[in-house]
Order: C-alpha cells, then sequence, then structure tokens
C-alpha cells in the first residue's frame, strides 16, 4: 500500500512552492537595490539639467 498524504497540507505546499517561484521572477525582473535607483534618478535629473541649458527664455529652441 502507498503513504497516506493530506490533501490539504499537499495542495498548501503546492501553492507555498508555485508563489515562491513567482516572486523570484518577480524579484529577477523588478528589484533593483536602493543605490541603482538613486544612480538612475541622478542620471534622469542630469539628463534633464543638461536639456535645460539649452532652452531660451525658458521655452523651448
Amino acid at each position: 500500500m502507498g503513504d497516506v498524504v493530506n490533501l490539504k497540507r499537499f495542495k498548501k505546499r503546492m501553492e507555498r512552492d508555485q508563489s515562491a517561484k513567482a516572486a523570484d521572477a518577480n524579484r529577477a525582473r523588478f528589484g533593483r537595490t536602493k543605490g541603482e535607483r538613486t544612480t538612475e534618478a541622478q542620471r534622469g535629473q542630469r539628463a534633464n539639467d543638461l536639456l535645460d541649458q539649452h532652452r531660451i527664455n525658458g521655452e523651448d529652441a
């Protein structure tokens, strides 16, 4: 005879495993460190500042 398996526990374990896999995938896609976010924000600010320097009388040339 086979082993007796509690289906509720099995289902819960499978759901936890699937959610852990999804969380790993999301971390790989969206996860960035605070340093990376800060660097990106600084680069964007610098690009905007450079564009603003080329404006004539505060309007687009």
